[in-house]
């Protein structure tokens, strides 16, 4: 699951090292080496002609520094790489450059999109020792985006809830989920979402865990929560189906453990018997 790794330490000012890991990222594709996955070496890097004031400071691996890049989305890559999408590289890359790429990704996006002030259009200059670009005529400062998301897995006795999203992909019923509005606080979006979504109404909110969520710049705070009243009633714009699943009975498909943080919720709170 995408998680800092313990042994990362970021950084907000370059540093000079011999061999430095490279993201370099097209939209949202990484760039990594068509064989085994790898990051480019400074000849795939050259090929873009990027130097080292194009790249912007992650952090310390252990001993490895890390930088990350952006380059035009009709950029071609060098021979004998290629660039793929960060969901593509789960069970292939290293679990901790993922997890390092994850948030690369989000500050690469962010410089990329923040090379003009959204107030008045005038270049950006990006303040020494924060993650931050200032406009220098009329002051507006932008911080990196990230877009807080709760996530609640809701109880009843020994059934929990679950859900399979309109328009997800996967299909799999997986927790309730949705972002929170401006002036919510965690809690009020998840009594809201809740009521919303399937109609219920719920107490005993308690707090999982979270996950920086890369796809683009969510994290995602993970909830239970017990059923206190209501019948299940579907916001077909958002839940395509909803049901209570128990020890008995039919187990839907719901997402694998160690890629989401909803994998980990449901495998944590699974009813009695059941396993994934």
């Amino acid at each position: 699951m995408l998680r800092t790794p313990p042994s990362f330490a970021p950084l907000l000012t370059p540093r000079e090292h011999p061999a430095p890991a490279n993201f370099i990222f097209r939209g949202d594709e990484l760039l990594v080496a068509e064989a085994d996955l790898t990051l480019p070496h400074r000849f795939a890097v050259a090929w873009f002609g990027l130097g080292d004031d194009a790249f912007y400071p992650l952090g310390m691996l252990g001993d490895m520094y890390c930088r990350t890049a952006w380059v035009p989305r009709d950029a071609q890559p060098p021979e004998g790489f290629v660039f793929r999408k960060l969901r593509s590289l789960f069970n292939g890359m290293d679990e901790q450059l993922l997890s390092v790429a994850g948030r690369g990704f989000q500050i690469a996006e962010w410089a990329r999109t923040h090379r003009f002030c959204g107030a008045c259009g005038t270049p950006t200059t990006h303040v020494a020792g924060e993650r931050c670009t200032k406009c220098p005529a009329c002051g507006h400062i932008a911080y990196p985006r990230i877009s807080p998301a709760m996530m609640v897995l809701v109880k009843r006795g020994d059934e929990v809830l679950l859900a399979r999203h309109a328009n997800s992909p996967t299909r799999f019923f997986t927790a309730l989920a949705g972002f929170l509005e401006a002036g919510e606080s965690i809690e009020d979006a998840v009594h809201r979402e809740i009521f919303e979504e399937v109609g219920l109404r719920v107490r005993n909110v308690r707090y999982f865990s979270s996950q920086p969520w890369p796809f683009p710049h969510s994290l995602m705070i993970a909830f239970t929560a017990e059923y206190d009243s209501g019948e299940i009633r579907v916001d077909e714009t958002e839940i395509a189906e909803a049901r209570w699943f128990g020890p008995q009975g039919e187990w839907p498909k719901t997402p694998p453990r160690g890629f989401s943080i909803a994998g980990e919720l449901i495998a944590a709170n699974l009813p009695p018997g059941r396993s994934i």
